[in-house]
Formats: structure tokens, sequence, C-alpha cells
């Protein structure tokens, strides 16, 4: 038998191509599971993680989860000063009494970034508002605006009365702004006052114009209106708009003028407003707005308050279990922070979507 001797070299190419041969015959007779095929959707574990999470170096976009509730917070002390520096373990989230993990904890500013805001004016034109109201009204609101410079924000500007109209869609040009704010225009004769078809507009403006996500963070969407709380003449229910604003997260900030009533024309600092037919709605408590009163004659330190508090939120969010996401039902909500703070959310349930060929159930946010 004769012996062959290999030099090294020659040694190394067949070690290298036994090796390679085994790897194809393991690849033959092993089956390979495709992603698409390793798990169902209903197996795969979830991990949705939010745009502001994402490293910076990521380019992927994401897409928020459709089976992901998403709850904005505004928390306040025994003062009624927003609180900033909570943490997630800081809350707690009930479904119908019951506790659920959060997904995801979104903070007003992270890493240096504050989070986007895209606002929407609606301004009661009515005849109950007075000339030199609509004057100083123009110069709080141009203010409050220049207030969001140092955060990627957008507005849009819309009046209101007999009708509703969008006098600007959404700019972050100031310029524009004040010259929307120069055009309102207010009816002399103006026997109706429609602040909720004003609202339902506005969040349709929203939805359609800003994104939940801007530059891959969660966007802040609201709408600040200035009426005299007595809506006359609307086409669409109260309760409508509250479900409209709960689906599309958006929260509703009123400022209710003292012009038409003189309980609350006589209302002083120190003493609270009688309840307005706006108040009674619900529409800012379901939104998680805030109503605040016009009692002086400057509106500007007014607005600035407000604009503290729609940059003061959080945002929770959590996965329903299996069998409630498509059960079609309306599911409440409840958070709870830490004790002697106060906390505001911006729905107070989510409505399920509904199983394939059933009816559609009425849904009333208040149950």
């Amino acid at each position: 038998m004769k012996t062959y001797w290999l030099k090294p070299s020659s040694v190394h190419t067949l070690t290298r191509s036994c090796a390679l041969l085994c790897c194809a015959l393991l690849l033959l007779v092993t089956p390979v599971a495709f992603p698409q095929d390793a798990q169902s959707p209903q197996q795969r574990p979830r991990r949705v993680l939010p745009p502001d999470l994402l490293p910076a170096e990521q380019d992927e976009v994401y897409r928020v989860d459709t089976d992901l509730v998403l709850v904005d917070v505004t928390v306040t002390d025994a003062e009624g000063r927003p609180v900033r520096d909570l943490r997630a373990e800081d809350f707690k989230l009930y479904e119908e009494g019951v506790e659920r993990p959060l997904a995801f904890f979104n903070l007003e500013r992270r890493g240096g970034v504050k989070r986007p805001v895209a606002i929407v004016f609606a301004l009661d034109v009515s005849g109950s508002v007075t000339r030199e109201e609509m004057a100083r009204l123009s110069e709080a609101m141009y203010a409050f605006s220049r207030r969001f410079a140092d955060r990627d924000s957008v507005f849009a500007v819309m009046s209101f009365g007999t009708r509703v109209n969008v006098l600007q869609k959404f700019t972050n040009d100031q310029e524009k702004l004040e010259r929307a704010f120069a055009r309102l225009a207010r009816e002399e004769n103006g026997a109706s006052t429609h602040a909720y078809d004003a609202v339902d507009d506005a969040i349709r403006l929203l939805v359609r114009s800003a994104p939940r996500t801007r530059e891959r963070r969660l966007l802040k969407r609201a709408v600040v209106m200035v009426t005299d709380g007595f809506p006359v003449g609307d086409t669409v229910a109260p309760e409508t708009v509250i479900e409209r604003a709960n689906a599309a997260d958006v929260s509703v900030y009123t400022v209710t003028l003292p012009s038409v009533s003189p309980l609350l024309a006589s209302v002083s600092p120190t003493r609270a407003p009688l309840p307005t037919p706006l108040d009674v709605s619900g529409l800012v408590e379901k939104t998680g707005g805030q109503s605040v009163y016009a009692v002086e004659k400057d509106y500007e330190p007014l607005f600035r308050n407000l604009a503290e508090e729609v940059t003061s939120t959080y945002v929770l969010a959590f996965y329903p279990p299996e069998e409630k996401r498509r059960d079609g039902r309306y599911h409440s909500i409840r958070i709870e922070s830490k004790p002697g703070l106060t906390v505001r959310q911006s729905r107070p349930g989510y409505q399920a979507e509904r199983p394939p060929n059933t009816k559609k159930e009425p849904i009333s946010p208040s149950r």
C-alpha cells in the first residue's frame, strides 16, 4: 500500500473542502425556518419600540402597532403645577380594574429633544365675542405659538360661528400665522356657534395632515378652542366628537370668554366659574385637556400657562388581552400615580375592533 504525503497547503484545502461539503449536506436534510414561518402572528412575541426610543443610527421606520392602546397623561401637584420628573414605575394602568403592564413609556422630553406638537386653534367669531376681545386674543395666540419655537411644531387656524372656516393649514411659519390671526373677522349678526362642528373638523384636519409620529417621535395633537362656552346649532353630537378625539389621540383645551353670561363676566380670580354647556358635555375632561377661564383683560399669562399644560404630558401604552382586542366592546382605562398627585388622561377607555360580520354597537365613552 502506498502512502501519500500532502503538503500543508494541500491539507488546508482538503479540510476546507470537506467542511463545505458537510455544511451542504446538513442544509439538504435540515428544514429551514424562514422568518414568516417561524412563528404564527399569535405566537410571535410582540415588541414595538416607540419612535423616540429608537437608536439614533436606526433608519428603519417603525409603525405603531394597531393593537397598542396609547394614552396621554398629564400629572399635577396639589398646587396645580405640572409634574415632569416621573418614571414608568410611578404609574399604574388598569383596564376595567385589572392592572396591565406598560408596553412602553414616553417622556415629553428625551435625550434633549422635545416632543413635537400639532395644534389647531379654533376661535369663536360669533356675535358674542367682542372686537376688543378678538384683537387681544389674536395677540395672545400668536405669543402662544412662539413659545413652541424650541421644538418641531406646526399650527393651523380655524374660525367658527354660523359655519367653520380654515384660515390657515398647518404651518411653522410665524408670519403666516400672524396673517391668519389678522384675518379673523367677527360675525356681527351670527346666530349660531358651531363649537362641536369646529372641533370635529379640527380632529379631521389633524388626522389628515398631522401623522401620529414625526421624526420617529410620537406627536402631541391638540385643539385649542376659544369660545363663550355656549354651542348653538351644531350638526355633530358631543359624544361623537369625544369618540373621534379619543380614537385620534387628540386632546381638547378650551379658553372660555366672559362675553355673554353676566355670571361668567362677574367671576373673580378667587371664585370658581359656573360650568357652561360646553363644560357639562365632558369634551375637555374625556379628552385629557383643560378648561381655563379668561377673567382678566390680559390673555397672555393664561395662554402661557396653557402652553405649559400642553407640553407636560407623558404617553403610556399597553396591549389589551387577546380576547378583548376584537370583541367590539368599549373597555375602560384608569391611570394612577403617586399619592397626592392628580392625573388627567386623554381617554377614559378604548373601543375594540368588531369581529367580522357583526353589527356596530353604539359607542359611549362614558360607559
